[in-house]
């Protein structure tokens, strides 16, 4: 089996063709380090050859969602330190992947601040989730351009600090609707500075904070997660195929680590034409770095992916929070055990670290 089979990202050596992918979990206890039940739950999951960490803020001002946890305070580099040591004593690689969530977030959670984005533009037709239960999102606050530079700068420090914990590299989350994919959308970018406008313009952001990290922490060990078919949290793009075409030839100048592309999400059947369905043919194979494949795969279609030969990994989500032995129940083609999505989110171990493994 291809998904079996070792693979490398730079010099780092990886043990199969299987990634864990990122998930937001919510178990942090609301000062955003993280805990004893964290780093079990990475460590059962070593096993992967690469995990990608759930969303981790940046600063202050990237939270969006409660309970979810941080790497911009001492106490937090320190909580990733004992994540980290104890997936590299199981022998396995993990990436920090690196979270703003801009306009997705609600002010009851970010001691009454409005969130805020690339634009004065809200979240329609959604609900967020919050420590309060579901609220409609707000008009964030439109960011000055000064700004929007500090959070590239957020971003390197968050980079550093991964390294400081002990990461083999990190993540960009341009995907799904938060900050960066909020500057790239026309939906959500209506800005007349030079981040907005053209589609130079609304990549500017992606790529100044991507060639910032490479500059910090060095060659292959900055990647980027992006969901081109994805029109969640009300990010519409008139020609997402030439805004794609044009941000992964940029990224193709820099040294990353690899670029994660998800599948199509949320995509209504009759409509929006202009979004490529087959994302790995229409832009996978315009990437020069490393592939991972990512959103809805099981064994069977992840491998018949690989033997495409456009991505060189899968990642699974869903099923690695279930099945914290996956690659082995892969290999032995075993029965996988059933998620409850009701514990998804929030919560203690029960539906977080007390999955069996064979």
């Amino acid at each position: 089996m291809k998904l079996l089979q070792a693979t490398k990202i730079g010099n780092l050596a990886l043990s199969n063709s299987i990634a864990m992918a990122p998930m937001t979990r919510a178990r942090g206890e609301g000062n955003g380090i993280a805990n004893e039940l964290t780093v079990l739950y990475y460590t059962q999951r070593a096993s992967a050859g690469l995990i990608i960490t759930e969303g981790i803020n940046i600063s202050v001002q990237a939270l969006g969602s409660p309970f979810t946890l941080g790497i911009y305070t001492e106490a937090q580099i320190a909580g990733w330190r004992k994540v980290t040591d104890s997936v590299h004593q199981q022998g396995g690689k993990i990436f920090a992947q690196l979270w703003h969530t801009g306009r997705v977030a609600h002010s009851v959670d970010k001691n009454g601040v409005l969130p805020v984005a690339p634009s004065a533009i809200a979240i329609d037709g959604q609900q967020h989730f919050s420590s309060q239960g579901p609220k409609d999102y707000e008009i964030p606050r439109a960011l000055e351009t000064e700004e929007v530079k500090n959070i590239v700068q957020d971003y390197k420090q968050a980079a550093i600090n991964a390294m400081e914990a002990g990461f083999d590299g990190v993540e960009l989350h341009a995907a799904t609707g938060y900050l960066p994919n909020q500057f790239l959308a026309e939906s959500a970018n209506q800005r007349t500075d030079e981040y907005g406008g053209s589609i130079e313009n609304r990549s500017r952001f992606i790529l100044e904070t991507m060639r910032m990290m490479v500059e910090a922490i060095g060659k292959d060990k900055v990647a980027i997660k992006l969901s081109p078919s994805i029109p969640f949290n009300s990010i519409l793009d008139s020609n997402p195929i030439a805004t794609y075409t044009y941000l992964i030839n940029e990224l193709n100048k820099l040294p990353l680590a690899y670029i994660q592309l998800m599948n199509p999400l949320f995509l209504p059947e009759d409509s929006l034409p202009q979004y490529p369905r087959d994302v790995m043919e229409t832009l996978g194979k315009l990437t020069t770095h490393f592939l991972i494949a990512n959103a809805g795969y099981t064994r069977e279609t992840g491998e018949q992916e690989l033997e495409k030969g456009i991505a060189k990994m899968i990642s699974f989500g869903v099923p690695f929070i279930a099945n914290p032995d996956l690659p082995k129940r892969f290999e032995l083609n075993a029965v996988l055990n059933e998620a409850d999505p009701a514990t998804f989110y929030g919560g203690n171990e029960k539906g977080y670290t007390d999955y069996p493994s064979l």
